[in-house]
């Protein structure tokens, strides 16, 4: 049975033309590809441990800051976690490769590199509490000044707001402390 048009539906369709032409235009090239890696409904791109280390060993950490995503899978496999993430504000900031979990700390205190009080000079040593940037746990890495942490402003999580760590909303960072244990394997990427 054929649907009679309507004015209606005929003017909907042509307010609709404006935002659909692009789309349909590139649905028409010959020559795009699709990307040569898959992304879920909220843009995290998936990934496999096995892409980013030999064995699972303790554990493992992808942090991907493309997609602005941090990947756990447990030692023995039978736990695969995905946060969102802050990622470093700029290139410059940013540290990339492999290190691991040396530290944990429940009520981490913080205290500001000489560079963040460079570019900041109200910064200043924070104890442990509700305004401390770290957030309610933290982990510490092979490299000093970089950790995967906690955050109180739950506004930078998925933006590129921190001035060098990953950051995670503070229930995500306690579960993954729960689940990470010193020695687990890590990948910034």
């Amino acid at each position: 049975m054929t649907t009679p048009a309507t004015r209606r539906g005929l003017l909907l369709g042509a307010l609709a033309m404006p935002f659909l032409a692009p789309a349909l235009a590139r649905a028409q090239e010959p020559n795009v590809r699709a990307p040569s890696h898959r992304r879920n409904i909220s843009s995290f791109v998936t990934h496999r441990w096995q892409d980013h280390f030999a064995t699972l060993g303790k554990g493992v950490i992808v942090a991907d800051l493309t997609s602005r995503a941090v990947h756990f899978w447990s030692g023995d496999g039978l736990e695969y976690r995905i946060y969102p993430s802050s990622v470093p504000m700029s290139d410059e900031l940013t540290r990339t490769g492999f290190t691991e979990v040396v530290r944990k700390r429940v009520g981490p205190d913080w205290t500001p590199t000489a560079n963040m009080i460079a570019r900041d000079p109200s910064l200043h040593y924070m104890p442990p509490g509700p305004d401390n940037p770290l957030g309610t746990h933290a982990l510490y890495l092979t490299w000093p000044a970089y950790l995967i942490h906690g955050t109180q402003d739950t506004r930078k999580i998925g933006r590129p707001s921190s001035s060098g760590c990953v950051g995670l909303y503070n229930e995500h960072i306690e579960e993954l402390y729960a689940l990470a244990p010193i020695g687990t394997q890590v990948r910034l990427l």
